[in-house]
């Protein structure tokens, strides 16, 4: 069982995360690497929420992969390429995830290896076996 440490000396988290997560002993480890808003046939949406459900929806099918959950998820760190995307990404981290909220960061950067590409997401779950 996963145990949340969000300290009373510490502000509380600004959205739907978790300040700390701490993992079992004898948990497996999954880390993926960042996925894009890029669907099978290649095409990229134009918008935030279409590229991170991509982004998501990639993340699930790995976890699936490996008989994990949203509810294995430990971390999240998401990248975005405009301030203004962050509620729109957010309004999807948060449909994915589930209690334990998982801790995350969320990130501007310049941009990513095309210029459509709006944000990258990339995980970390654990779970007891």
């Amino acid at each position: 069982m996963k145990k949340t440490f969000n300290p009373p000396s510490v502000r509380r988290p600004f959205g739907n995360y978790n300040h700390g997560l701490l993992v079992p002993p004898g948990a497996s480890l999954l880390v993926t690497s960042g996925q894009l808003g890029i669907a099978l046939d290649d095409s990229i949406p134009s918008d935030i929420t279409s590229q991170a459900e991509l982004c998501f929806e990639a993340i699930k099918a790995i976890l699936k992969e490996v008989d994990m959950s949203f509810a294995d998820v430990i971390r999240i760190s998401g990248f975005v390429t405009k301030r203004e995307d962050f509620p729109a990404y957010m309004a999807v981290r948060d449909r994915y995830t589930l209690e334990p909220k998982p801790v995350s960061t969320l990130i501007i950067v310049g941009g990513f290896t095309r210029p459509e590409f709006l944000v990258e997401v990339e995980v970390t779950a654990a779970k007891v076996m």
